[in-house]
């Protein structure tokens, strides 16, 4: 059973979570029927993304054999047989558009994850092999979990919000192809087709670039208008935990080369949760005493 897990890769569902983030950045306290919503599209995103998983892997068991890590994922440790995959595949199919269609009734959210699908079985098929294509890709699926939420529970998105959480998706990504760069580096073995298009200078040019701009975009976010109408003009001040929380993910893959998988390192690495936790509480704190001031 526990292989079975490992395929659907439930630890990839923390993702899934921005779903939410549209009801956090209203900063409004939603009625029921929105929250259940929005537990209703977590769930069912999550059934059909675990789908695009079991997907990739049956494509890439040959690769993935020959990768550190990743030759202990069930498909190509042969722990579970490819016919057992593939029905596993076709009960989270069923299951995640069935809550689409049948439980939320919300027709452009169902649109939505018919294109994240579509979009996704094309990126494991062939897409994922176009360099730069790779990442956009996955940084697009972000920004469709933002747009699904925001339809099923009738929240409002900041320009700001849609624009960062792009970046903050591509950088996460870039910091998984550097960790591949580097392996092939240091053993000529190529963990993925497009690893050709890359190489450590154009990701780290990258990986500065973006978090530059990120920061530049959550400081804009903070000031914009209709933040400091409905927040405050202090929203600001919680930029230190951003500033401190990047300068620690640059650290992490610069300097300690734990960047093959940022969704661990976010789980695992004690400092970054306390500077997200620090920034959380900042964030709503500061919200709140403007509004009840």
């Amino acid at each position: 059973m526990n292989e079975y897990i490992k395929l659907i890769r439930i630890n990839q569902w923390v993702k899934n979570f921005f779903i939410f983030a549209p009801v956090f950045f209203a900063f409004q306290i939603p009625a029921w029927p929105a929250v259940l919503n929005a537990i209703l599209a977590f769930i069912g995103f999550s059934f059909a993304a675990s789908s695009i998983y079991i997907i990739n892997d049956w494509k890439d068991i040959d690769s993935d054999r020959l990768h550190p890590t990743k030759k202990n994922r069930p498909l190509a440790k042969g722990t579970v047989p490819v016919k057992n995959a593939f029905i596993l595949f076709s009960i989270l199919i069923v299951s995640g558009f069935g809550i689409y269609i049948f439980a939320l009734k919300y027709l452009p959210a169902t649109l939505l994850l018919l294109f994240y699908f579509v979009m996704n079985l094309a990126y494991s098929l062939k897409l994922k092999q176009i360099p730069i294509v790779d990442i956009c890709i996955v940084a697009t699926g972000f920004i469709i979990r933002l747009f699904i939420g925001s339809i099923v529970t009738s929240s409002h998105l900041s320009y700001w919000i849609i624009i960062m959480t792009f970046l903050l998706a591509l950088l996460l990504v870039i910091g998984k192809r550097r960790h591949d760069v580097i392996i092939y580096e240091e053993t000529n073995q190529k963990m993925r087709k497009s690893i050709a298009g890359y190489n450590l200078e154009f990701l780290n040019a990258i990986i500065i670039i973006t978090v530059s701009t990120i920061i530049m975009c959550y400081v804009m976010y903070t000031i914009s208008p209709d933040i400091t109408h409905r927040n405050g003009e202090y929203l600001y001040l919680t930029a230190l935990f951003v500033f401190l929380g990047f300068f620690r993910y640059l650290q992490a893959i610069f300097v300690e080369k734990k960047g093959s998988n940022p969704t661990r390192l976010i789980i695992r690495d004690r400092f970054l949760q306390i500077t997200i936790a620090l920034w959380f509480i900042s964030f709503v704190a500061i919200s709140l005493i403007f509004r009840y001031s």
